[in-house]
């Protein structure tokens, strides 16, 4: 069956799926894309028609269950997305044109890499990426914008002629260690010995925890709120997600949570949220009441390390930007996204600059990659 035989259909958002149903065409080795993630931005309010975020996902059937889903979104802003396209709209609206709405295929607020054409059947994939451009005609949208796509999709957007973006992001690769003292031992000596005193002045009076699953409870959650609007109101100007995001998530995925707390008398000072998925910790949010250095380097990073070694995990994802991460043992990686515009002259203009945007992030990889504090050789 060929793509222009085959319907799509637009429903109100991923709550209107079976949980099962989703979960048959999602990639569940990363936590973002199931059910219970995706459910809990809609259900607590941080994701609607009010924030900018209106829920569009995208499904073709068979046999009365999704054979293959879409996360989309219908926006009327550029925030939380982290791949930044604020200068095309810019552009196109002083040219006369109407840059929003557009349609944004992503998980929203999170900047993880992973698979955007969720297929149980995977023929499929070139079908959901037609039905989007059809959803950018049918809507009178300016265009649509898959980003943090996997590797692997890239090929499959360039063949349906979306124009692909590369940027970078920093991750922990373990390379078979076995204790956090494996990893430092492949690191220059001068990178060692600061690590060591880094994390030592970091933790001094300091107890640090770490809880997943039902040692989690809404005490925690109280906390890692407070601690969220903080960080949030300094980075966004307001945080993206509601206090009621954090219980359901904490309800519904609890085992592929870890929560790393910095104690001061018993009192939490600092957390740092991650989510665990097959092969990789992801961390998502920090923030703290007390300002001690090194702190944030401490539970988002080497606690990361120790809690990803520990779990036999592959990788650290520590979130979008931050070149500090280098000195810290994170490599530079691409990360890909794809962009459909429905003005052809929109889409020559964006697409010349990709091609000196791509030249450009591919050789600041391999520069910093030259500049990682691994031993040489």
């Amino acid at each position: 069956m060929s793509a222009d035989q085959i319907v799509a259909r637009i429903a109100s958002g991923v709550a209107a799926f079976d949980s099962a149903a989703w979960d048959r065409c999602a990639d569940l080795d990363n936590p973002f894309l199931s059910h219970a993630f995706l459910t809990a931005l809609e259900q607590s309010g941080s994701v609607s028609s009010r924030t900018g975020w209106q829920p569009a996902p995208i499904a073709i059937d068979g046999h009365g269950v999704p054979d293959a889903v879409l996360p989309a979104y219908v926006k009327s802003h550029s925030q939380g997305e982290y791949v930044f396209d604020q200068g095309w709209a810019e552009a196109f609206e002083r040219a006369g044109g109407r840059y929003y709405p557009k349609l944004q295929i992503a998980v929203p607020f999170t900047p993880v890499p992973g698979r955007r054409l969720l297929t149980a059947e995977p023929a499929l994939a070139p079908a959901l990426i037609a039905a989007a451009e059809r959803v950018v005609e049918q809507n009178r949208l300016s265009s649509a914008h898959a980003t943090f796509i996997d590797p692997s999709e890239v090929e499959l957007f360039e063949r349906a002629g979306w124009l692909i973006r590369i940027d970078s992001q920093f991750h922990w690769h373990n390379e078979g260690f076995d204790r956090f003292d494996d990893f430092l031992a492949a690191l220059s000596s001068a990178k060692r010995k600061a690590i060591r005193k880094e994390r030592t002045r970091a933790v001094e009076g300091l107890e640090i925890v770490h809880l997943s699953g039902g040692d989690i409870t809404e005490v925690h959650w109280d906390a890692l709120w407070t601690f969220y609007q903080d960080t949030g109101a300094r980075k966004w100007g307001r945080p993206y997600l509601t206090r009621s995001f954090f219980s359901l998530i904490g309800e519904r995925m609890p085992d592929r949570i870890l929560l790393i707390l910095a104690l001061r008398d018993k009192v939490p000072i600092a957390v740092a949220l991650n989510l665990i998925g097959a092969d990789a910790l992801y961390g998502r949010y920090w923030g703290c009441t007390q300002e001690v250095p090194g702190l944030h380097f401490e539970l988002c990073y080497y606690q990361a390390i120790e809690a990803a070694i520990a779990r036999g995990l592959a990788r650290v994802e520590a979130g979008a930007q931050g070149a500090h991460k280098l000195a810290r043992g994170y490599r530079p990686v691409p990360t890909y996204s794809a962009h459909h515009f429905a003005d052809p002259l929109l889409s020559e203009a964006v697409g010349r600059y990709l091609e000196a945007e791509r030249e450009a992030v591919v050789e600041e990889i391999a520069s910093l990659d030259r500049h990682t504090p691994f031993r040489k050789g």
